[in-house]
């Protein structure tokens, strides 16, 4: 039986033998000694990684190990709520940060500490209830890479496609309407990031059902 490490748009850990293409973790182990997820997190540190870094090997859901979870790309893991690592993913961590401290507008030049991302994250992506936090927006106003959800499913926003997120790939493509009201998956600051002209990875199923200009 597949393990429960993987993560949809939602956030939410769930079981599935699909394979998916980034890893993560949410700040230490999630799982008891029986490879079962027992918390949702362990910390704010919620990071998206690269597969393979520096030949390092480790054993999944390992005991008193952090948990291994695993992303369709990397467009799922920021609407779960996780940004690059600093340190297997350090040139996009950078270029998040850049992002990250004009996404307000602002011309500052100090760049963001990574346990302050991690604090106003933390509060735009579950409230107290430990329910994942939405936001209402227009699908005109939304940058590429912003997941939202139509018909109580994620979508993914690119161009004027809108792909529908499954756990092996992106399978349906359907036109943006551009004043529909959605509610938008993807954390607020992260999006704004996204209109600062960062661009998230996403899946290589999405190149056949996004429209060519």
């Amino acid at each position: 039986m597949p393990l429960e490490n993987r993560v949809d748009p939602y956030g939410t850990i769930f079981r599935t033998p699909a394979r998916g293409t980034f890893l993560g973790n949410r700040g230490g182990a999630l799982h008891n000694d029986s490879r079962q997820i027992v918390r949702p997190y362990k910390s704010r540190r919620w990071i998206a990684c690269v597969l393979e870094f520096k030949g390092r090997k480790r054993t999944i859901m390992a005991p008193n190990c952090y948990t291994e979870l695993f992303f369709l790309d990397e467009a799922v893991a920021f609407a779960a709520g996780h940004r690059p690592c600093a340190e297997c993913r350090r040139q996009r961590f950078n270029a998040f940060k850049n992002a990250w401290k004009h996404r307000d507008g602002s011309n500052s030049t100090s760049d963001p500490y990574a346990d302050d991302i991690d604090l106003e994250l933390d509060r735009h992506r579950i409230d107290r209830r430990r329910m994942k936090v939405t936001y209402q927006a227009q699908l005109d106003s939304l940058p590429n890479g912003s997941f939202v959800e139509i018909d109580q499913a994620p979508y993914l926003v690119w161009d004027d496609a809108l792909l529908l997120w499954t756990p092996e790939c992106y399978t349906k493509s359907t036109h943006r309407s551009p004043d529909r009201m959605v509610a938008v998956l993807t954390p607020q600051p992260i999006v704004d990031c996204f209109r600062q002209g960062y661009r998230p990875e996403i899946h290589s199923s999405s190149r056949a059902l996004i429209p060519q200009h």
